[in-house]
């Protein structure tokens, strides 16, 4: 993310920087008349996404703590208003629900994954749900493969998220994880974007309304809380500065 620009720049220099990071999202904002709103785009390293929840939370997170924003932003973005909240040592994300659709799997997801898929979801993404967290955290997909696989996701092909409910004792109520080679990341290690599907898929299997999730990224995770509130998830978590840097060009 860069501070806060004026007016957007072209397309193609966001996309270019955005390769150059090579991170899993880019996230550039737009001053508007309003101290507590902005504009909002995520670029992959291929394409700009349509909705990204790690870089809104870090976007709010950067405004707030980094430039002295006020406790409550607003972000204008492809998907509408997105709002991140201070809640005391964590922030909030009101963003939309995504309620997924059952859907045969696939041909060659599985093998893609490399796992059995016991029911296959589509919302924006292709959700996969396998047997058990030893499962989801062992997978080690083919991404050619997979980068080609779309089913009925909105988004395209190459967005899969596969899901398991976690193990009894464990300290949240699902484990994840997201591969989007077809936007040109391998793994992600922090998507709220994909948990807009779990949230209702899995209040709805689950019976209850807050979840506790980990998206088990190899050598590192991210917890997340959800709420679901009619068509809307509010999703909460943490974030910290790590680097500090300045573009020069």
């Amino acid at each position: 993310m860069v501070e806060p620009f004026d007016s957007w720049p072209d397309d193609s220099w966001m996309q270019a920087l955005a390769q150059e990071n090579n991170l899993a999202e880019t996230a550039f904002l737009l001053k508007t008349a309003d101290s507590d709103r902005f504009g909002l785009r995520w670029f992959s390293p291929a394409r700009e996404i349509p909705l990204c929840g790690h870089a809104t939370m870090a976007a709010g997170h950067v405004l707030m703590s980094e430039l002295d924003g006020p406790p409550r932003i607003t972000f204008e973005t492809m998907s509408g208003p997105l709002t991140v909240s201070d809640a005391g040592g964590r922030y909030e994300m009101n963003f939309p629900a995504d309620p997924p659709l059952a859907i045969a799997t696939p041909d060659g997801l599985a093998e893609a994954i490399g796992a059995p898929v016991l029911e296959c979801w589509a919302g924006a993404y292709l959700v996969a749900i396998l047997d058990n967290e030893a499962v989801v955290r062992s997978v080690k997909p083919d991404f050619r493969r997979l980068a080609i696989i779309g089913g009925q996701a909105r988004h395209g092909p190459g967005n899969v998220c596969v899901a398991a409910v976690a193990d009894k004792g464990a300290p949240y109520q699902v484990i994840s994880r997201f591969f989007a080679p077809g936007v040109g990341i391998p793994e992600d290690p922090a998507t709220g974007s994909a948990h807009c599907i779990l949230s209702p898929l899995f209040s709805h299997k689950l019976e209850r309304d807050h979840l506790s999730f980990f998206q088990a990224f190899p050598g590192r995770g991210a917890e997340l809380n959800a709420q679901i509130i009619g068509s809307r998830v509010i999703l909460a978590g943490r974030a910290v500065t790590v680097i500090d840097s300045r573009l020069r060009v």
